[in-house]
């Protein structure tokens, strides 16, 4: 049996009359940029997190930097990140002037927490972009309590919960990526931006549109980052589908759970008071680069996404002090492995994945 790692057609199959005529009706209405459905799709979408504004965006990339400045900053500051993650998360942080600081994860839940952040802290420190990272919430509430303003890179978590509230609406800022692989993903790049904050939001959106309000003034040195008519349309025929896609991804975890694969590999651990929504299913084990092999060889899809993690990527080396010592991040980076993760992911193909694992091992 074949286990493809993704699997971003089947649920969205049986919505094809309804995004086609969404796209026809954008079509239909000749706006293409900042018109009403992405109005619409921004209210729904804050209605869905519980939140005052949502800002569209161009990319989950482009929400950071944006997020960044908003709360202002710059040249000089500091802005903590975690190295086990994906480079967008770091990357997003030199545009805006300001210089990253890695820090390390938990080993168990592979997410940031205020006891890796602390020592990270500095009197420069700006902001901390914690990620929830494969759709495990962050422990943002704690995160802060240690005083700063942090983003909250939500662009794995969609759908997911923390102590009763939605992933996106943690932190001073939340960001979204809509990449097609995401649990609430468009057919193309888009991305979006999170707050309560009226003041934030009203930045956010000037600086998404060249710093200017108007396309006659400008305030100040912007983005050209918006999300287009024809993705805010599609989102906004998969957005009231997230919730049982969530669903669907934790039953596919208890599969496996069900399956015995903890007794093969160390399966993730939900931060606590967490109800995670599992964009990837990562697992844990000595062997992970030769399992990664052994199951492409079986048809059965895996990959280690993060095997060089960002304190160690050549890019963003002149921010990376050389005695730097992150071993979470270094154990983990070695150790992970995706499995195959979607909402219609089922028994018999969490018992595939798991004799496959078991046959890898004993080989």
């Amino acid at each position: 049996m074949r286990v493809p790692l993704f699997d971003t057609v089947s649920p969205v199959a049986p919505l094809r009359a309804e995004l086609d005529a969404a796209i026809a009706r954008v079509l239909d209405g000749g706006v293409y940029i900042l018109g009403p459905e992405v109005a619409a799709f921004e209210r729904e979408l804050a209605a869905y997190l519980g939140v005052k504004h949502v800002v569209g965006v161009a990319n989950g990339t482009d929400a950071i930097t944006i997020a960044l400045q908003a709360l202002g900053v710059g040249p000089g500051d500091e802005v903590v990140v975690p190295s086990f993650t994906f480079y967008a998360s770091a990357e997003a942080i030199p545009p805006t002037g300001a210089t990253p600081v890695f820090c390390d994860v938990d080993p168990e839940t592979m997410c940031v927490t205020a006891e890796t952040v602390r020592p990270a802290l500095t009197p420069r420190t700006r902001a901390v972009v914690a990620v929830d990272l494969f759709g495990n919430p962050a422990p943002i509430p704690e995160i802060a309590a240690l005083g700063v303003p942090v983003v909250e890179d939500a662009a794995q978590a969609a759908g997911a919960r923390l102590a009763e509230r939605a992933a996106g609406s943690l932190g001073t800022l939340a960001t979204f990526s809509f990449f097609p692989s995401k649990n609430l993903g468009c057919f193309g790049d888009g991305g979006a931006i999170a707050t309560d904050d009226d003041a934030l939001a009203d930045a956010a959106r000037v600086l998404r549109f060249h710093g200017s309000r108007d396309k006659l003034s400008y305030e100040r040195i912007g983005w050209n980052s918006r999300l287009d008519e024809l993705q805010a349309a599609i989102l906004r025929v998969l957005l009231p589908h997230l919730d049982a896609w969530s669903d669907g991804r934790r039953a596919a975890a208890a599969h496996y759970a069900d399956a015995g694969l903890g007794e093969l590999v160390a399966l993730p651990a939900a931060t606590a008071g967490a109800i995670p929504a599992w964009h990837l299913f990562v697992v844990r084990h000595e062997r992970a680069s030769e399992l990664e092999r052994s199951l492409d060889a079986a048809g059965i899809g895996a990959r280690g996404y993060y095997r060089t993690p960002l304190h160690r990527q050549a890019a963003l080396a002149p921010w990376v002090p050389a005695d730097l010592s992150l071993p979470a991040t270094d154990a983990l980076a070695r150790t992970h492995l995706a499995i195959p993760i979607n909402p219609l992911l089922d028994r018999a193909a969490a018992d595939a994945v798991t004799v496959a694992i078991r046959a890898a091992l004993a080989a």
